[in-house]
């Protein structure tokens, strides 16, 4: 009952406080401000998928981006088809989910291990990033949509309202909408994370072995969680997408794959949190450290990502509550929902134990 309140507690501020921005921001920015926050909390939406597929489920996407740049290019070339944006928007999380569920299943049924995972999702992004930089003549058209090789697709059309293509969303109204994606995404991972389902796939991550002997069937568990991630992110490069007005070949780029590691690692590994405002700095701290000209910003991330490691390896939003509450136990609030102690464990293990008895 404590544990249920305090995630109806958190949902609620959650969504109080994306109402707050919502009506506060866009009567103190002015649009520009706006659109540079928007990309932010796009990324927190992506930040969020690996920080629910990794820190809850336990699975290493290195090839991350692979998911966020078919979101991006699926809501593009339906854009371009159809018109209206309401199917490009459902295509966009439906084309990454799919391809998650065929991949994933080849991972997971295969027995894939955790390093070759990483290693072949790794993989996957670099054929997608030279894939689509191969695709620069007139004859690669998907419909009516070039996809432009390395150029990209650019024009995107911007949302509209659902089934009305003639009433397009602003700036402001994009940013609002973003807000209320992040603030769901959010307040819905919370909620699953606290289902039987979550409590089943963090017991799976804490030992595999002992919860298939049980009977849960742990491949399919993790099937579902890499592809709730993947379509998370393939929502996130739909969001992009509309930001940017583009979707070019870069957003498979490794480094992509790469930074969105490091804002889970920063923030906090097992907080969702964490995930938001590990995003958030490092976002924030790359464009200033780019915008001084003087340093290489894939540097000072290296040293970030080695110090957070090395010295802070629980991640600002963890580390944070363990020293503001005084004791570890109260102060890890938010870990607790993405990482299991041993009396969930036992009990969730019980109850199968029960069920299968």
């Amino acid at each position: 009952m404590l544990k249920l309140a305090a995630e109806h507690f958190a949902s609620i501020a959650a969504l109080l406080m994306a109402l707050l921005v919502i009506f506060i921001f866009p009567h103190v920015f002015d649009e520009y401000t706006l659109l540079q926050l928007t990309v932010y909390i796009v990324m927190s939406i992506l930040a969020l998928s690996l920080g629910f597929m990794w820190g809850v489920g336990g699975i290493l996407s290195f090839g991350h981006a692979a998911f966020f740049g078919l979101g991006s290019y699926a809501y593009a070339i339906a854009a371009i088809n159809f018109g209206d944006t309401t199917g490009a928007v459902l295509l966009a999380i439906l084309v990454p989910a799919a391809f998650a569920a065929i991949l994933g299943y080849l991972l997971f049924y295969g027995r894939i291990g955790d390093v070759y995972l990483a290693a072949i999702t790794l993989s996957v992004t670099l054929i997608f990033f030279n894939l689509v930089n191969s695709t620069s003549g007139p004859e690669y058209k998907v419909g009516k949509a070039a996809i432009g090789g390395f150029n990209g697709i650019p024009a995107i059309p911007q949302l509209n309202l659902p089934g009305n293509p003639e009433v397009v969303i602003s700036t402001t109204q994009l940013f609002c909408l973003c807000v209320v994606v992040l603030a769901f995404v959010y307040v819905g991972l919370r909620f699953l994370i606290a289902s039987d389902f979550g409590r089943v796939v963090r017991a799976i991550r804490s030992n595999e072995k002992r919860a298939e002997l049980l009977g849960y069937d742990t491949r399919k568990y993790k099937l579902l969680t890499f592809m709730i991630g993947g379509a998370l992110a393939g929502l996130a490069g739909c969001l992009f997408a509309n930001w940017g007005g583009y979707a070019s070949p870069t957003i498979f780029a490794v480094g992509q794959s790469v930074q969105i590691i490091i804002w889970v690692v920063v923030g906090g590994l097992g907080s969702l949190l964490g995930s938001v405002v590990g995003c958030f700095l490092i976002q924030w701290l790359t464009s200033y450290i780019s915008g001084l000209n003087t340093l290489n910003s894939y540097l000072i991330l290296g040293v970030i990502l080695t110090f957070f490691v090395l010295v802070l390896p629980e991640g600002i939003v963890p580390s944070l509550q363990r020293w503001l509450g005084g004791k570890r136990g109260g102060a890890q609030a938010e870990k607790t929902n993405t990482q299991p102690s041993t009396s969930e464990i036992q009990d969730t293990l019980s109850e199968r134990v029960r069920e299968v008895a």
